[in-house]
């Protein structure tokens, strides 16, 4: 099932700032139309995009640029279907809205022109679309579930409820003193009838093909990577006799870890408890590495062989070499070479990155009490905990530096694709309060972009991250100008508790227009009606296995 993540930035024109603001708040408020016998909140947005899981419109403002207003969207299917949608339920509101916005310099420019043109009845669609950010790591809280079926599978938990509870019901409960299957057979006699899906399959949540993909990127990503960064140790491994080569490495990587050793204590006042067990995470991971080594070993040789293959058909018509007899001349010799060049990467080239970047980390500044604007600080706290959810989102500036850019760059996709391939049982590792996440580059890369749906309050949704996922927010974040102190990439960083909360804090706006279609559901919640509702659509249940789904209702 395909589920979609995606903003759209648009700058906005300093003097129509608060206008758009108020715009924005407009149209919450009028479709927000409160509890207490009044119509349900946002029905409209749930009759007319009944695609959509959540949506955020938010304006952030800061010294170093403009306002940029952003709207956000996590739903199902393709873009296309959705802002079609979207514009037939809001078209004039968005309208209004992009007026207030600046005009972009690029192609999109003549979009612009006619979507906000006096009397202008140009669609919004294209421009939305051709302006429309994907994100850098996303996740999908109970991914492949549509909303639909979280809507449907949400009313079966509560019928099922009403019908094990029902106080009018004359003499004793049926169920009282039955087995688990006899259980699980009454109740599905009850709920059949008034849940007719319940007599279809399932539709698989990940398939078979969509699995393999991940596996297949993120193994791809895995290969491509190992081999940029040991191209130049294969190049210097390929002209140099190789015992040369390796007393070489030996010196250099002497060098580089008796450097790091020197450099490897925190600044004073920036150590945090331990980081993460390294070997615990890897050990479980052997297997899995020496297979994308292996892969990396051929597809590296078989990539360069005809290079040098090419290479040597050249020098030999120059009159500067011969020719390679066998196909397996130039083969073995290219394979020995990135055999050594994936020794140059591990001994040298991954020591010497994490030399540099220990350097810069030394030297970089960090922002302990960054300012934080009252008046927005009480208006996001008056906005939360109204139900089950809540949502943020934060823009933050990046370290320059050609280092800094790469880890950030590669760091998002790995670790983008590792969450695909890990987070499959709708929870985010051993956080089970995330509905959808994502971070996202704006402005060339120079602003980091996160927003996130998410369980309980804000401040119980970050300790959730400090407490269980602390290296991978580092990862994430590392390079925002101010983090707290990183050590390694991993370490420290987001464990610095209090600093990370300020820092997140002061990077924060209110979203003034947010919208869940299913806003008292967790995420536990959810994944809970999606056992009861697996069961139910099941005849027959084992006793053991009815005793497991009984513990559910």
């Amino acid at each position: 099932m395909l589920q979609s993540t995606l903003n759209v930035p648009l700058e906005v024109k300093p003097e129509s700032c608060s206008r758009l603001s108020a715009l924005i708040e407009a149209l919450r408020q009028r479709e927000d139309t409160g509890p207490f016998g009044q119509p349900d909140n946002f029905s409209r947005v749930m009759r007319d995009i009944p695609t959509l899981h959540f949506m955020s419109m938010s304006v952030f403002t800061a010294a170093e640029y403009d306002p940029i207003f952003i709207l956000e969207a996590n739903f199902d299917g393709q873009p296309g279907v959705f802002w079609g949608q979207l514009e037939a339920a809001f078209g004039p509101d968005l309208r209004e809205m992009l007026r207030c916005c600046k005009r972009p310099l690029d192609e999109d420019g003549p979009l612009y022109d006619a979507v906000t043109a006096s009397d202008s009845r140009a669609p919004l669609a294209p421009y939305l679309e051709a302006r429309t950010q994907r994100p850098s790591v996303f996740h999908h809280g109970n991914r492949g579930l549509t909303r639909d079926r979280i809507l449907q599978e949400a009313a079966l938990f509560v019928a099922v409820r009403e019908e094990l509870d029902d106080p009018g019901r004359p003499g004793p409960s049926p169920y009282r003193g039955r087995s688990a299957t006899e259980v699980h057979a009454l109740l599905r006699k009850a709920m059949v009838p008034a849940h007719p899906w319940l007599g279809m399959s399932a539709p698989p949540r990940i398939s078979r093909g969509e699995r393999l993909l991940d596996i297949l990127r993120l193994v791809t990503f895995a290969v491509l990577l190992l081999l940029a960064f040991s191209l130049p140790a294969i190049v210097v491994a390929a002209l140099m006799p190789w015992k040369a080569y390796v007393l070489l490495l030996l010196l250099v990587a002497t060098a580089t870890g008796l450097l790091i050793y020197a450099k490897r204590a925190p600044l004073p006042g920036t150590e945090t408890s331990a980081g993460p067990n390294l070997t615990r995470l890897i050990l479980p991971k052997v297997p899995a590495i020496l297979g994308i080594v292996a892969a990396y070993v051929v597809v590296a040789a078989l990539v360069l062989t005809p290079l040098v293959s090419a290479t040597s058909h050249l020098l030999a018509w120059l009159g500067a070499g011969n020719l390679p007899a066998t196909p397996g001349d130039a083969f073995w010799p290219v394979a020995r070479a990135v055999l050594l060049g994936l020794l140059g990467l591990l001994l040298v080239i991954l020591p010497g990155l994490v030399l540099w970047l220990r350097y810069l980390e030394r030297h970089d500044s960090s922002h302990d009490a960054p300012h934080v604007d009252e008046r927005l600080l009480r208006e996001m706290v008056r906005r939360e905990d109204w139900v089950a959810q809540n949502h943020m989102g934060s823009i933050v500036l990046i370290k320059p530096g050609v280092l800094r850019s790469i880890i950030i760059r590669a760091g998002h996709l790995g670790l983008g694709l590792v969450l695909r391939v890990v987070a499959t049982d709708g929870y985010l590792g051993t956080m089970r309060t995330v509905h959808f996440a994502h971070w996202a580059f704006l402005n060339n890369g120079s602003r980091l972009l996160f927003f996130s749906n998410f369980d309980h309050s804000w401040d119980s949704y970050l300790d959730d991250f400090i407490e269980k996922a602390a290296g991978g927010l580092t990862l994430a974040w590392g390079c925002g100008v101010g983090f707290p102190p990183t050590r390694f990439l991993i370490y420290d960083g987001a464990r610095h508790g209090r600093r990370f909360k300020n820092w997140a804090l002061a990077s924060r706006a209110v979203s003034r227009f947010w919208y869940s279609a299913y806003p008292t559901l967790t995420v536990d919640q959810i994944e809970r009606n999606n056992r009861i509702a697996d069961g139910l659509r099941r005849p027959e249940l084992s006793e053991v296995e009815a005793r497991a789904w009984i513990s559910d209702l």
